[in-house]
């Protein structure tokens, strides 16, 4: 298998707010994927908080995610990056994709310099979150319960991988988070959740979002497709009044602000359709 380094890899940024703003990803398409010790150490010196690893497979996609840490079984913002190199390099398209334990879609529609891009989430669940899990997680970031807001109560929600989602009641409360990442490490792994999802509903259709990702290294997410399609399935399963779809700025208190647009179909469990646009960060590789 030929060598491969970190001059092989794509950076887009996904979700982004015109010419600025999104989440940075990496993205390797080849004809087989490297081992999974070559794609960890990869994904750790690009240092972006998840590169995705695509080869032709059939008629689809073989994907893996890796972030600095570990491995992911799902990253949105990777997979809408993903999506927009395959449209540069492909033409434009729907492209089906196999993951370690689901098969999604990503669509990439070239437009100029950007590239519009939507993914179908893996299948979605939720339900309450465990009052221990509740109460460590209000303990890591020095909320109280006072500060949550009652009418998103939290809970575990999944769209291809667990999210925590712990709702705020104000902005001030949001701008505010802080906590230490190795404690943050150790209680998601003890948890088994990827993130956790802390959204500031502004009104029913329109969230902020902060989305701490310590269980990869990461201190902080700019933009999360996963979190906000786990977050999207959770308010069809609670009857939130979303008309169908939400939107989600994140990334603001980081100064990476980002766009996700989620539509929310009626079947319970089904797959959220995240879409954003991409932006190249480097000029090489064909795009």
């Amino acid at each position: 298998m030929t060598t491969v380094t970190t001059n092989d890899i794509l950076r887009i940024a996904a979700f982004s707010d015109g010419d600025a703003g999104g989440n940075p990803a990496g993205v390797w398409i080849g004809a087989e994927l490297p081992p999974a010790d070559a794609m960890q150490r990869l994904a750790h010196a690009v240092g972006y908080s998840e590169t995705a690893f695509a080869a032709k497979q059939g008629e689809g996609w073989r994907v893996r995610y890796f972030s600095p840490a570990s491995e992911v079984p799902f990253c949105g913002h990777a997979t809408i990056a993903l999506g927009a190199a395959l449209a540069r390099r492909e033409g434009d398209g729907v492209f089906a994709l196999s993951l370690n334990a689901a098969a999604i879609t990503v669509e990439g529609r070239r437009d100029g310099a950007h590239v519009a891009a939507a993914l179908q989430s893996p299948p979605t669940w939720s339900r309450p979150a465990a009052a221990d899990l509740v109460t460590d997680a209000l303990a890591l970031f020095g909320y109280h319960d006072a500060d949550l807001d009652p009418r998103i109560p939290p809970a575990l929600a999944h769209a291809g991988a667990n999210h925590l989602v712990l709702a705020l009641a104000s902005r001030d409360l949001l701008g505010a988070m802080r906590y230490d990442l190795d404690a943050g490490r150790a209680l998601m792994q003890r948890h088994g959740l990827t993130t956790i999802v802390l959204p500031w509903a502004e009104r029913a259709r329109k969230f902020h979002i902060r989305n701490p990702f310590a269980s990869g290294g990461v201190y902080e997410d700019p933009a999360t497709g996963a979190g906000t399609a786990a977050l999207a399935g959770y308010l069809r399963d609670l009857g939130w009044p979303h008309g169908g779809a939400i939107d989600v700025v994140q990334g603001e208190d980081m100064g990476m602000r980002s766009l996700l647009h989620a539509e929310i179909g009626a079947d319970t469990g089904g797959s959220i359709r995240v879409s954003g646009t991409a932006r190249t960060l480097s000029e090489d590789k064909g795009l």
